[in-house]
Order: structure tokens, then C-alpha cells, then sequence
């Protein structure tokens, strides 16, 4: 970059305005600036070339225009003086903007901020301009791009260091150089790797931190320490503010993003590549470079990982899968027809990924052997291939020209409005502009010139990667072409185990003539044939093929697109028998993958069957899914799209064995504890932003039912009460609409009744009731706290009592909580007359067994000696415990550890036995049941798949068995409930 250039060395006619309209209109603001600006208003009295083409490339790039009129003086320093010297600066500046200023304070964050924006403004607008006048060609572009972008993340990283090291988080080395031995690695991957970034870029970072480094004093805080200096760094550089953004930034490219960190530790890192890498790693990989942080020991790292990245020896599946990579990006527009308009320059045919692609391939094949094809850069990779007689000159020399090219379109796109795009436009105007600025007289030329760089590269890159598709036959004759069926074909899907082989035949032609969005695209077909035998194979096997195979159809007619799973499935037998599993089994789940494929993305984590889904795991998953959140409506999509799937895969652990029905019942606890604190904290924002706050108010929400015992199944609704209170001489609110209090806090709890339950395109995320409210659904929807206590100590009736046994508070402000908590407990801790509680509770399930009789043995709730009889025992004994000198029930225990606790002391052992093993096995089938059907279970018209899993959990060899079982238990436990609630103390 040593070089220096002026625009005024811009030639002639090197562009021409959008048109006369929108020139004369960028001449009139020329004419405003110059009225404070003398070297405006000179340029604007001369004949120089540099003066037409500002005035063309403010009428074709609305974001440079809007630049120069909100900052004038940036002009004139574009055109008062050499252009690197000021790129130079402004980059160092960037650099140093972490620093302390004369007065040795540290900058805020805010300030910070705001210098690394202001510079990203000034270091874009001054590029883009040398880039539009050929003054910096592509090469020279991308690398000041990159040297700004490597400047501001470094400075974030020094910046976000020494604040913690300020705030005793952490102990650095050298405070005056943050970075320097600190072991945290920040590397950069992609374009900002290989230093060829483009205008409107994400940067794709990737960090380790080296505990050995020793700035943690205690490293169990480290991972938090770190991950939460993660989400900093996302804020300070991707968060809009007065002055822009500076880059979006991307951390997904960590070892399984889903389920780590936002900062790694070094040796997991290690551990994970070295037993768990992927290829498409490896290839992202080639180009990373540390980029900030500590620079020494992200190059260590890098040394280290060079086996994994470059192997010595690459076995054929592995090249298979380096080939799949390639037909997993061909899912976006552009792709199947090399067409002009809406053609994606990066990802569509012909674009420059498949450049990028072609060379990276070829260097994973030929790395290991060949250091000296191991270069980031694009260009460099293939010139290198050519030296090396890996591919010849020509086809390095139209690919390096038709690279530079297509970056150039790249960044015209972008250059327009800043966005981030590579989409080229759909309509004649939008395209005159990009043929404008890359110096075409119309778009008839440009559209010739890219179409034929296109095809030039997708001919290239099609020769690497010519291969024959051809179908398994190891099954037998599988041919789906033409409009009848083979009379082989269909005897072999008869034999495989499929009862209507023409409906199979049928269906499968439907997927070839790519009716479905996923079986639109040839790639997508291709890998659906290929993968057609083994999915006939392992569907045959399950019970009712037939039927699993029709869901799994109706699965991927939903699906947008289908060539990455079908890849998926193609390469992980695993995967696709758990598939099989749910589409034979749990046509509930089938239905939710159906009509919401994305919940199906978190099954591809290869850790999730060996990971419990705590609530300390679900909580960072949901804080990592909420960033980004903007607003309220986007807060409560986010909410419903993880609950969803969150729900999905805690299902498929249950499914699957891998946590057993009392697992998956506090997971979806606390998952339903979760999302109601974060939908709680949006419905208080969305309030607070109108009607402002109330003086001393404050909320708790208490779950009843099965949310307050951690009981909740797939299927359950959830059970609220919410409570609050606020200083007695408020009046209203403090906002723009002031409300009273009564409005206000009823307003809370109905905002957050339809945040929870309003369908949406992304569903519900629950059903709420609130009728275990005081006064039931007489009393209003919100209630104070005084009011709540009153109720509770005065007019409750039993069965309000029995259901406090299960309130647990489990949001809102801490103080109200625990005053919450305290109430209950006290009226808890209440000695009740015995004979009075036994008379009301042996009366209500009285009227629930005339009310809501039992459809059969198997509704496992209301038959007699079932779940409700279970649950009614556990909390008579709760009430009755005081005045039987008994431990007291203590609130938010399941059913299990309150029957446990109190029956220890009320219950003979024997009975005590025989209620805990009911109660295991109907949750236990219950938690299946409810996960995989809707409605009632019923053996004769249930799933095959799912008979065999309710006999799983029933631990029973067949269904008449455990029918069996449920009787012999049953009936025990109705003779338990009456003898325990029997009034025999007066």
C-alpha cells in the first residue's frame, strides 16, 4: 500500500450518471456545500474530469451522496489530498481508539463506539470513490477494506480487555497492550481471513481463549468472563447507533455453535477438531487469521490445527463430502439458470463461491502433500494450483479475471445502499445503475460481459466436479422414471415391507418431478435418488411402513428446501433412523417437522442425545437465540421459534431413551420457566415504552398445577397467577399515557396472556390458564399482593389450598417473589381441621369422577387410582401435615418428592411404595403418550412404533402386559387414596 493516489487522477467519462434528472439534483446539493466549502465551489467553476464523476457517482451510489451531505468536509478531505495517506490515518486511529486520552481516562463504550463508526464511514467513503474512478482496483480495495476491518476488531478486543482488567475481572500482563500475552485468539475467517472483504460484509470471527494464559484469577469464571466479553463485541461493532454500524458480526463458525460458548477454551477446541471436525471446517479454516487479541498465540493455534485442516491422506468418502459441501449452497435464487437480473453473484451458478470453492477443494485434496498451496487468498490459491501443474494456466488466468470481476459487480451492488447483498436487481433501472458504475454504456453489454464470465466459471468448475449419479441396486430394481410402475420395482418395495407399493411408487415419482420446493432444484433430486434404497430400506423396517413413509413425504413437501438435509441424511445413517423412528412412532412430532422444518435443525447437533437439556443449558441457548432481538413483535418470534424447537428436542431425547419421562418433564419446566421470564420482560418493555413505570411497582408470576411441580409434558398449558404491588400514593403512570394501577398492571397481564398464547406464523408459544387465579375466573386477571395474602388466609376453599401446594414463583422481582414464597409457605403451614379437608377433598374427586369419567384404562389421569388420585394424596397430605405434627409440604416440589417427604411420616411404607411406582410408570407413559399423538391413546389404533415405546417406558415386554400392570396399580392406589383420605380424625 505504498503507493499514492488522488482523484483527481480519475480519467474521463470513467462513469456517467444514472441519468440528467438525478444529476442535476446531486449539482444543487454541490451548490449548497459550496457555499462553506471554497474547494466545492472551485471544482464546481472547472471543466475537470474529477467534477463529472462526482456527480455520476453520487447519482448512481445514494449512500455516498447521503455521506457527502451529512458530512461535507469528508469530501473535501477526498479530494484535497492523497488518498492512502488518510486511509492510513483514519485506520491507525481506529486502531488506537481502545486508548486513553491525554487526560488518561479510558474511553466509555459509547465513545468507542463512536470513533470506530465515524472511521468506517470515512474509510468506506473514500475507497468506494477510488474504487468507482479505477483508481484502486479490486485487490486494492478488499485489502484496505480488511486492514480496517482487522483495526477496529483488534481495538474492540483491547478496549473490551482492559475494561474487565479495570473492573478486576480479569489481570493483564501489560494493561498498555491489552492483547499482548493475554491467550484470548480472535481469528478471522472468510474474506476478512484472506484479507478480501467486501463493502457491507459480515466478519467472521471465531475465539479461543489459552487458560495457561493465567489472566483469570479463578478459571471456572473464565468461560462466562469471556463469552459475556463475546456479546460485547457483537454489540460495539454490529449495533446500529446515530453513526452507523461497522461490521455485522458472525461467531457460528466456532466447534458446534449450538452448543458452545461464544468463546471457546483452547484445548476443548482441540479436542473437537481433532475427534469432531467437519470437512466444511476445514475448508473454512484455510483462510483463518489471527486478526486481534493475542496475535502470537492465535498463530500457535493455527500451527496446530494444520493436520486437521491438511491432511496427508484424504480417504474417498471424505472427497465426497468435500463434494457435498458444494451442492449444499445451491439452495438460492440464481442458481438453476444463468440469468441476469436477481442472479446471485456469490452463491449462484457461475458466482464467485464456486472460485472460492474450486480452489479450496483442491487444497484440501493436495495441501497435505503440497505446503505450498496452503495460501488464504483466492488468487494466490490459484495461481499456485497452476504452478504445481494442478490445473492449468488458462483455466487460472479466466478464473483470477473472472474472480476480480464478479467482486467488482459484488461491490457496486453493495455500494448503492450499504446493504448486504448479491443479489443483482430485478428491474432495467436498478441494473443501469450497476452497469453504470462498473463503466458500461448500457445494460445490453453488461449483461453479455457477466453472463459469459458466468458460464466461464461454471464450465470450469463443472469439469472439476464431473461425476456420475448412479442408484443403488443392492436392494433390488428401484426405477421411478415414466408414468407406470415397474412390476419389479413394485415387487421389491413389497418385499422390503411396504403393504401398498404403488402408493410408494407413486409418491417417489412425485419427488422426481419436483413438485415439492425441496425437489425443485436437479442437485436436490440427485441426492434424494441416491438416497432413495436405504430410505426404502430403513422405512420397510419399521411397523406400518406405509404409513411412516407418507409422513415422512409430508415432512419434506413443507420443507423450503431439501438438499442440505437430504445430504444430511445421505452421509448420517443415525439421523435418518431417528427420523424413521418419529415418522413411525410420534406422528405428533411428525406433524410439528411438518409444518415448522426448522426444529429439525437442532437434531443435527451430533452432541444433543449426550447433553441434558438443564436449565443452565437452555438459558444460554436462549440468551444466545434473543441477541439481535429488536424489537417486540421480533422478541416474541424468537421466543416462539426456540421454544419450538427447544420442545422439539427434548421430545426427541424422550423419544429416543436418552432422559427418561421425569427428565423431559423438568426440562419442559424449565424451558416454560424461561421463555415466560424473557416474554415477561418484553411485554414490561413494550409497557413501560407507552405508559412508563408505576412508582414501587413491581410483578412476580407464580406457576401452578403442573409448571409450579416441574410436571409440564410436551402438550401441557400452562397454569399463571400473576401478582404485584406498588407504592400505596402512586397515582399513575409515568409515561406518555398514564394509567392507574388497576389498568396498568391488568394490561401487563393480558399483554403477556397474548404474547404467550396468540397464534402466530411461528405458532404459540403456550396455552394459559388462569382460573386458579383468586376467584377463579370472577376475579380480575392481575391481583396485589395484599389481595392475593387476604384471599389466601380468609376465603380460599380446599381445593385452593390443595392447588397452593404446587405454586412455585418462578419470575419477576426478586423481593415480590420471595414475599410470594413466604405467603404460601404460611398458609401452607396452617393447621386445618383433618376431617374437614378429608370430606372436601374425597367429595371433589367425587364430582371429577361423575363429571369427567375416564374414556378407558388408558386415560391415565382420571381413571381411578391414576395421576389425579396420586396428585390428590400428595396434597391432603401437604394440608393435614401441620396438624399432624408432620413436616411441613415445602412449595415447588414435584409430586414425587412431596409424596416422598409426607408420605414418609402419614403413609404406611407399603403404600407410600406402591403410589411412587404408579405415579412412575403412568408419568412415564404419560410423558410419551402426550409427546407423540394427540388425543387419546388407544393400542388399537395407535403407531406401531409408539406401542413399542409405551411398553418401553412401562418397562413391560407387550402392550397386554402393561395394561396389565396399569390395572393391578391402579386399583391399589384408588384402595390407598380412600383409606388415606378416610375422616377418621375429628
Amino acid at each position: 500500500m505504498a503507493a499514492v493516489h488522488r482523484l483527481d487522477e480519475v480519467a474521463a467519462e470513467v462513469i456517467r450518471p444514472l441519468n440528467q434528472t438525478e444529476a442535476k439534483s446531486v449539482l444543487s446539493g454541490f451548490k449548497d456545500i459550496a457555499k462553506t466549502e471554497p474547494a466545492i465551489a472551485e471544482l464546481l467553476a472547472s471543466d475537470a474530469p474529477l467534477k463529472d464523476f462526482l456527480v455520476a457517482a453520487f447519482t448512481l451510489s445514494p449512500y455516498l451522496r447521503d455521506i457527502a451531505n451529512f458530512d461535507p468536509g469528508l469530501l473535501v478531505r477526498a479530494i484535497g489530498g492523497p488518498l492512502e495517506p488518510q486511509l492510513e490515518a483514519l485506520i491507525a486511529g481506529a486502531r488506537d481508539a481502545w486508548r486513553p486520552g491525554e487526560d488518561d481516562a479510558v474511553p466509555a463504550e459509547a465513545e468507542v463506539m463512536t470513533r470506530l463508526r465515524v472511521a468506517k464511514r470515512e474509510i468506506a467513503f473514500l475507497i468506494a470513490l477510488a474504487d468507482l474512478g479505477r483508481i484502486f482496483d479490486g485487490r486494492q480495495t478488499t485489502r484496505w477494506l480488511t486492514a480496517f476491518a482487522e483495526a477496529a476488531v483488534a481495538s474492540a478486543i483491547d478496549h473490551l480487555l482492559l475494561a474487565n482488567h479495570l473492573s478486576g475481572k480479569i489481570e493483564l500482563a501489560d494493561p498498555s497492550r491489552p492483547s499482548n500475552a493475554s491467550g484470548l485468539i480472535v481469528l478471522g475467517m472468510g474474506k476478512l481471513g484472506a484479507c478480501e472483504l467486501n463493502y457491507s460484509s459480515d466478519i467472521d470471527l471465531v475465539v479461543f481463549f489459552d487458560l495457561a494464559a493465567g489472566i483469570v484469577p479463578d478459571p471456572e469464571d473464565a468461560t462466562e468472563i469471556f463469552a459475556r466479553m463475546m456479546r460485547k463485541l457483537v454489540r460495539l461493532l454490529q449495533d446500529r447507533t446515530a453513526d452507523g454500524y461497522v461490521f455485522r458480526t458472525d461467531l457460528r463458525l466456532r466447534p458446534d455453535p449450538g452448543a458452545t460458548p461464544l468463546a471457546v477454551p483452547v484445548e476443548a477446541a482441540m479436542l473437537y477438531y481433532e475427534g469432531r471436525g467437519q470437512n466444511w471446517e476445514r475448508a473454512a479454516f484455510i483462510k483463518a487469521r489471527p486478526v486481534g487479541g493475542d496475535v502470537e498465540a492465535g498463530a500457535a493455534f493455527l500451527r496446530e490445527l494444520v493436520p486437521f485442516v491438511f491432511r496427508k491422506y484424504l480417504d474417498y468418502a471424505a472427497i465426497a463430502d468435500i463434494h457435498s459441501i458444494k451442492r449444499q449452497i445451491h439452495v438460492h435464487k440464481g442458481h438453476g439458470e444463468i440469468a441476469v437480473r436477481g442472479h446471485n453473484v456469490k452463491l449462484g451458478r457461475g458466482g464467485i463461491r464456486e472460485i472460492e470453492f474450486f480452489a479450496q477443494t483442491q487444497q484440501l485434496i493436495a495441501g497435505g502433500r503440497m505446503p505450498e498451496l496452503r495460501s488464504r487468498a483466492t488468487e494466490e490459491t490459484l495461481t499456485a494450483l497452476a504452478k504445481a501443474n494442478w490445473i492449468d494456466q488458462s483455466t487460472c488466468d479466466e478464473l483470477i479475471q473472472s474472480y476480480w470481476f464478479l467482486r467488482d459487480v459484488e461491490h457496486r451492488i453493495q455500494m448503492v445502499r450499504d446493504e448486504q447483498t448479491h443479489l443483482l436487481p430485478e428491474t432495467e433501472a436498478e441494473l443501469r445503475r450497476i452497469a453504470f458504475m462498473l463503466g458500461f454504456t448500457d445494460t445490453s453489454s453488461f449483461s453479455h460481459k457477466i453472463v459469459e464470465v458466468l458460464k466461464a466459471v461454471e464450465r470450469r468448475y463443472a469439469r472439476l466436479f464431473e461425476q456420475e449419479i448412479g442408484l443403488s441396486t443392492e436392494t433390488g430394481n428401484l426405477v421411478f422414471t415414466g408414468q407406470g410402475d415397474d412390476p419389479d420395482t413394485l415387487e421389491t418395495l413389497k418385499r422390503l415391507g411396504f403393504e401398498r407399493p404403488a402408493d410408494i411408487a407413486r409418491t417417489i415419482r412425485t419427488w422426481h418431478y419436483g413438485r415439492y420446493r425441496a425437489t425443485q432444484s436437479v442437485e436436490a433430486r440427485e441426492r434424494l435418488t441416491e438416497l432413495t434404497p436405504e430410505l426404502l430400506k430403513v422405512f420397510g423396517e419399521s411397523k406400518r411402513a406405509d404409513e411412516a413413509f407418507h409422513r415422512f413425504d409430508n415432512f419434506i413437501s413443507g420443507l423450503p428446501a431439501g438438499i442440505q438435509l437430504f445430504s444430511l441424511l445421505g452421509n448420517n445413517p443415525a439421523l435418518l433412523s431417528l427420523l424413521v423412528n418419529i415418522m413411525s412412532s410420534a406422528p405428533r412430532l411428525a406433524d410439528i417437522i411438518a409444518a415448522r422444518p426448522h426444529v429439525f435443525d437442532g437434531m443435527l447437533d451430533p452432541g444433543l442425545l449426550s447433553q441434558l437439556p438443564t436449565r443452565d443449558y437452555l438459558a444460554a441457548r436462549l440468551d444466545t437465540f434473543l441477541t439481535g432481538g429488536r424489537h417486540y413483535e421480533d422478541i416474541l418470534d424468537r421466543l416462539r421459534i426456540f421454544a419450538s424447537e427447544q420442545r422439539f428436542l427434548i421430545g426427541i431425547r424422550l423419544l429416543t431413551g436418552a432422559i427418561s419421562g421425569t427428565m423431559a418433564a423438568r426440562a419442559f419446566t424449565h424451558l416454560a420457566d424461561l421463555v415466560i421470564e424473557a416474554a415477561l420482560a418484553a411485554v414490561m418493555a413494550e409497557i413501560e415504552s407507552v405508559h412508563g413505570s408505576y412508582s414501587g411497582g413491581r410483578i412476580a408470576i407464580v406457576g401452578m398445577g403442573k409448571l409450579g411441580s416441574f410436571e409440564l409434558t410436551g402438550g401441557s398449558d400452562v397454569d399463571l397467577i400473576l401478582l404485584y404491588d406498588h407504592d400505596d400514593e402512586a397515582g399513575e403512570s409515568s409515561g406518555s399515557k398514564p394509567i392507574d394501577a388497576t389498568r396498568y398492571f391488568t394490561r401487563v397481564t393480558q399483554r403477556l396472556i397474548s404474547a404467550l398464547s396468540a397464534p402466530t406464523a411461528e405458532g404459540v408459544l403456550f396455552e394459559v390458564d388462569m382460573r386458579l387465579r383468586p376467584s377463579g375466573k370472577q376475579g380480575p386477571v392481575a391481583t396485589r399482593i395484599k389481595a392475593f395474602e387476604k384471599y389466601q388466609r380468609e376465603e380460599a376453599w380446599t381445593w385452593e389450598h390443595m392447588a397452593l401446594t404446587r405454586a412455585r414463583p418462578i419470575c419477576g422481582d426478586d423481593f415480590l417473589m420471595q414475599e410470594a414464597g413466604r405467603i404460601i409457605a404460611d398458609v401452607l403451614c396452617r393447621k386445618r381441621d383433618v376431617a374437614k379437608v378429608a370430606k372436601d377433598v374425597a367429595e371433589m374427586r367425587q364430582l371429577i369422577d361423575k363429571e369427567k369419567p375416564p374414556r378407558d384404562i388408558w386415560d391415565l389421569k382420571l381413571i381411578p387410582g391414576g395421576l389425579i388420585d396420586i396428585e390428590f394424596i400428595a396434597q391432603y397430605l401437604a394440608l393435614v401435615a401441620p396438624a399432624r405434627d408432620a413436616s411441613p409440604a415445602v412449595a415447588s416440589a414435584s409430586t414425587a418428592e412431596a409424596l416422598k417427604r409426607l408420605g414418609e411420616q402419614q403413609m404406611e411404607p407399603a403404600d407410600l411404595d406402591t403410589s411412587l411406582e404408579a405415579l412412575t410408570l403412568f408419568t412415564e407413559m404419560s410423558q410419551i403418550i402426550r409427546l407423540c399423538i394427540d388425543g387419546p391413546f388407544d393400542p388399537k389404533d395407535a403407531p406401531a412404533g409408539l406401542i413399542d415405546l409405551v411398553c418401553r417406558a412401562g418397562d413391560c415386554p407387550d402392550i397386554k402386559t402393561l395394561q396389565g400392570e396399569v390395572k393391578r396399580l391402579s386399583q391399589a392406589v384408588r384402595q390407598i387414596f380412600l383409606a388415606t383420605v378416610k375422616a377418621r380424625e375429628g
